[in-house]
């Protein structure tokens, strides 16, 4: 093992260790302050101070804006990949458009109720993509400085992109499953393993679409938007807005095979550009 491979082989030892570490705190707070923001920000915790340790600039973590379109783009992809899905399981009727519930209840939330459906479903993904996407921010920007931020650099001094995009994906999936074995995430009325499965795909396959942009771009940006607008509009648009019969759950949502496919077809995509762009690396 080259000077290198010790260097970067302890750096992250170095991230791992104080991630476990402040994931324990994060935990423990969720239930103090009802939030998962704590558990969240621990990733960009053990980033940071992991960079005062071995004496890295915190400026190193990627904060540069970069290019605007590419920032766009990474903000509306996920909203394509939603809409695909949801198409999909609108059509082939693994749940239907639209929760009659939940449109009466945003058209009284939003005290709009002469507006139609089509309406307050798109002032709703408005607000969704703009409002709750501004405010999830702060939360998103202190995973994300961890993972793209710390880790995927890292990574890339020793690996290659493909081992890159699956080992911090890898991770970023298992950082999730403890909550997922409480039940504090997740759904009712499939198998626990189901889930993880399912959504440990779903989470590397994003990873392929991150690491490739974390690449491109030196900037964790393009990540932190993609990742922000990817909870918004699934957990506050498509997923409630979808009328589910009883195989919908098997279908719909992070843990619903629909969207994982389709997110597995966007990374394919973004795989073979990587490995053809930075081969190099």
């Amino acid at each position: 093992m080259t000077n290198n491979n010790r260097s970067v082989t302890k750096a992250i030892a170095i991230f791992l260790a104080l991630l476990l570490l402040c994931y324990g705190i994060g935990y423990w707070l969720i239930f103090r302050l009802e939030r998962s923001s704590p558990l969240m920000l621990s990733v960009g915790v053990a980033a940071i101070i992991t960079c005062l340790l071995i004496k890295r600039p915190i400026a190193s973590l990627g904060w540069e804006w970069g290019n605007w379109r590419t920032n766009w783009f990474n903000y509306f992809l996920p909203l394509a990949i939603s809409s695909s899905a949801y198409l999909i399981i609108w059509t082939f009727g693994f749940g239907e458009f639209y929760e009659v519930q939940f449109v009466e209840g945003l058209k009284d939330s939003y005290n709009l109720d002469s507006w139609s459906t089509l309406s307050i479903v798109a002032f709703h993904l408005l607000i969704s993509a703009t409002f709750s996407f501004t405010i999830s921010i702060p939360s998103i920007v202190g995973e994300e400085i961890g993972w793209r931020g710390f880790l995927v650099p890292e990574l890339a001094k020793i690996m290659s992109f493909t081992k890159v995009s699956l080992l911090s994906g890898s991770i970023w999936a298992i950082f999730h499953w403890p909550l997922m074995f409480r039940g504090i995430y997740g759904v009712q009325g499939t198998p626990i393993a189901f889930q993880i499965f399912i959504f440990s795909i779903l989470i590397m396959a994003t990873s392929f679409v991150m690491t490739y942009f974390r690449y491109k771009t030196g900037s964790i940006w393009p990540s932190v938007l993609y990742h922000g607008a990817g909870n918004v509009y699934a957990q506050q648009v498509f997923v409630p807005l979808t009328l589910s019969n009883e195989q919908s759950v098997w279908y719909i949502g992070e843990f619903g095979v629909i969207p994982m496919l389709v997110t597995v077809a966007v990374a394919i995509y973004f795989w073979k550009k990587g490995v053809k762009e930075f081969s190099q690396s």
